[in-house]
């Protein structure tokens, strides 16, 4: 059996982990060394000190869900006196202040709603497209994809085709959670499968459309089950090459129905140390300050990661789980410098926009 410190060694070096040395490195690597290796492979993958971020909103237009995920505060059933659906005209008003305030990546996402069908989204898509030809549409999940797949009878296939025809240019990785059949039953049990979920990536990714990858730890999963996680991202990254990042974050327990504590600091930063050296076919790590705040968010830029995510101007899910974390964009430069870095921002498929940063003053 190799050391510790060999291990660490070939993983910094871009030398690939079996699930067995990553398990074993997450279970008794130091988190100091751990680190180390990780932010080598950070500069080894990008030799740079610029760390880029995005302009960015999330606006959930329905809260109205029949998938009821017990670490979801956000949701309502059907016919609840407290669901909404934001009609075309709300939603185009959110995507102006966005825009208004130099955002390129527009998220729109929400519950799955069984009321809307893909017209809806075809008519929404194709007109922010129209309003607001320099932004982005990374919106939907995989659940929303599937979904409508359900509602119009329609393969995945054919329901990504046309989506991307009326605008959706990327796919988020929302909704994977634990990709972990165990994990799903008990946080999710009407949710997607695990090869469901990966099955909808590889359609998109197949489709021309870049996708990012996303990991919710901190619910009911065991450590070895987040690295399985990883593993099977990693094996479709390899068959496809078609994920432009993996962005973990941990659950926000406060409201949600499912209770349990909140990950610490220290357990996130091993999280994106661990990702950073196993996932090595990914060519981004991104840490997602929206749970565990800017500091831990500075911190995440010496454990891995080389993007700061997005301003987030509007987001109403994890909120709703008890977050009250914000950052404008002053905010992510501020981060970003005070770490030793040199803040750039980027669009959605990590393209400089070397003239939208803040002045220094």
């Amino acid at each position: 059996m190799p050391a510790l410190s060999s291990l660490l060694d070939r993983a910094a070096s871009g030398g690939r982990l079996s699930f067995e040395e990553g398990v074993r490195l997450y279970l008794e690597a130091d988190i100091h060394e751990l680190g180390q290796a990780a932010h080598a492979r950070r500069m080894q993958l990008h030799p740079t000190d610029r760390v880029t971020y995005v302009i960015d909103t999330t606006i959930n237009y329905t809260n109205v869900c029949n998938v009821h995920c017990t670490f979801c505060a956000f949701f309502r059933p059907e016919h609840h006196n407290e669901g909404y659906t934001m009609s075309h005209d709300v939603v185009m008003e959110r995507v102006k202040f966005a825009a208004d305030q130099g955002a390129t990546q527009i998220m729109i996402q929400g519950g799955v709603n069984p009321e809307l069908g893909l017209d809806w989204f075809e008519r929404l898509f194709k007109r922010v497209c129209a309003e607001y030809p320099d932004v982005d549409l990374h919106s939907l999940s995989v659940s929303e994809i599937v979904g409508l797949s359900t509602v119009e009878q329609l393969p995945v296939r054919d329901i990504l085709t046309r989506l991307k025809a009326a605008g959706m240019k990327s796919l988020p990785g929302a909704g994977a959670e634990i990709l972990v059949e165990r994990v799903r039953k008990r946080i999710s049990a009407r949710k997607v499968k695990p090869q469901e979920w990966l099955g909808v990536m590889r359609e998109a990714q197949l489709l021309g459309m870049p996708t990012t990858a996303t990991m919710m730890f901190g619910s009911i999963e065991t450590l070895q089950e987040r690295i399985e996680h990883m593993h099977v991202l990693r094996e479709l990254q390899d068959e496809t090459h078609g994920f432009t990042a993996f962005i973990p974050w941990y659950y926000v327990p406060f409201k949600t129905p499912l209770r349990g504590r909140e990950a610490t600091g220290l357990e996130y930063l091993r999280v994106l140390a661990v990702s950073r050296l196993y996932l090595d076919n990914f060519p981004h790590l991104q840490a997602s300050w929206l749970t565990p705040g800017l500091k831990m968010g500075q911190l995440a830029l010496f454990y891995g990661c080389d993007d700061m995510g997005g301003t987030i101007i509007e987001e109403q899910v994890v909120h709703d789980a008890g977050n009250t974390n914000e950052a404008s964009r002053r905010d992510l430069e501020e981060v970003i410098r005070g770490a030793g870095f040199t803040p750039a921002v980027r669009d959605t498929y990590w393209n400089l926009r070397s003239d939208a940063l803040l002045a220094t003053a």
